[in-house]
């Protein structure tokens, strides 16, 4: 805490609070600025400008590309970490050393068995079921079969609640996409790493062995990292807001995963492929559309380029890039769609208008074409994004619990007709 602010209405002069955050961010408290002055509150759509909580998971910076982990760069840990120490890293504050880790990645697999009774919750779903509205049900079901609440204040508690939703979390989504191809469901292999089992649970065939590739293993990697955790986004903040009506850690989730859903939020991968079909059954011509974008006159818009947030670059595109690079190249895929998305990133890397506003590919962009490349279905690719954000979740609850955050309860300004008076309906 530091200076004062000084707020004037009406004539009275009122002395609010600062904050300044170990990266200079800087926010004024109005935490008590409705007592203060008896009933005056602040007006903030969508919450551009609302600091609703305190945290020390992640930094982001968007006007200079900076995005970090508990203090470590995305750049250092794409290139250098797997996603299970970035999920502890988020999860518990620290990177683990060898014996925390061995014993996490142990305790995820013991802890990774889901109850036969899911099974038939998931029959229950048609094939023509959205596979996030699948998943988000099915992890609201995991309740059922762990009814007893998560006491936040014992760290074995805390810390079997974490591996338990970490080890179930990767089945149901395999077990999500396998239902939809009506391929049987299966638990994967134990003896592999995280990431490689999760390719094994979606991808292995019946009466087939799966070889795991280095390049989709380490794709797919890169991707759950970049994806671990990002601020106080609309699917964290619904995670945050949920848990602090000390709804359990599951409930909370199923919630962010349903925030997550929408297409202006992690459904931006699948509108991106979807943008790319329409753009190939109109024949394919991407200079057409690259002019459609720049025209303000014309509804289309082109999805997976510029970013909300990052107003220079994103700092995950940069990073993903080569990992769709590689994997194209590695499965020499023939694919009219991903020869359009590349055709498109190459018009928008080169064309002034898109430079000049720095409008370029994101890691939704990438993120898309590397999950089509390797055989995941475009419905299947906001799931995906929810397997890479679930340790930022579980990260963002347990803060929360552990801070013990008020519940939260924003406020309004009331806009609809003034008292009236009852009319009966035979004189309506």
């Amino acid at each position: 805490m530091s200076d004062k602010a000084i707020l004037e209405i009406g004539g009275e002069k009122y002395e609010l609070p600062t904050y300044t955050g170990t990266e200079n961010e800087k926010a004024i408290d109005i935490s008590k600025l409705r007592g203060t002055t008896n009933g005056v509150i602040t007006i903030d759509p969508g919450y551009k400008n609302t600091g609703a909580c305190v945290s020390g998971i992640t930094f982001l910076e968007g006007d200079k590309g900076i995005l970090r982990y508990r203090g470590y760069s995305i750049e250092e840990l794409a290139a250098k970490a797997d996603f299970l120490e970035v999920a502890y890293l988020l999860i518990f504050g620290e990177l683990p050393n060898q014996e925390e880790y061995d014993r996490f990645h142990s305790d995820i697999k013991k802890k990774s068995i889901v109850d036969e009774d899911v099974r038939k919750i998931i029959d229950a779903f048609p094939k023509t079921a959205h596979p996030m509205g699948v998943l988000s049900s099915l992890t609201s079901a995991l309740t059922a079969f762990n009814p007893s609440s998560v006491n936040v204040d014992s760290e074995e508690d805390m810390y079997n609640s974490v591996v338990k939703i970490l080890g179930k979390f990767p089945v149901l989504v395999a077990w999500t996409m396998r239902k939809k191809q009506g391929l049987p469901l299966d638990y994967g292999d134990t003896s592999l790493g995280y990431v490689e089992n999760v390719l094994k649970m979606m991808f292995r065939q019946p009466h087939e062995e799966y070889v795991i590739s280095p390049i989709l293993s380490n794709a797919l990697n890169k991707l759950l990292i970049l994806h671990a955790d990002h601020e106080q986004n609309c699917s964290t903040s619904t995670v945050r807001i949920v848990g602090s009506s000390h709804a359990g850690l599951f409930a909370s989730l199923s919630a962010g995963i349903s925030a997550l859903w929408g297409p202006l939020h992690g459904g931006a991968n699948q509108a991106v492929l979807e943008m790319l079909k329409a753009i190939q059954e109109d024949g394919g011509d991407t200079a057409k559309y690259m002019a459609k974008a720049k025209d303000k006159n014309d509804p289309f818009r082109l999805m997976g380029f510029g970013h909300r947030v990052y107003k220079n670059f994103d700092p995950r595109a940069t990073i993903i890039k080569v990992a769709a690079d590689e994997v194209l190249g590695d499965l020499g895929v023939d694919d009219p769609i991903l020869d359009i998305a590349k055709g498109l990133e190459q018009e928008a890397l080169n064309d002034p208008y898109f430079v000049d506003r720095k409008l370029y590919p994101n890691v939704d962009f990438y993120s898309g074409i590397i999950y089509r490349a390797m055989g995941i279905p475009t419905e299947m690719f906001t799931v995906m994004f929810a397997l890479g954000r679930l340790p930022g979740w579980i990260a963002q609850w347990r803060e929360m619990r552990l801070m013990k955050e008020p519940i939260g309860r924003p406020r309004q300004i009331y806009t609809g007709a003034t008292e009236r008076a009852f009319i009966p309906v035979e004189k309506r």
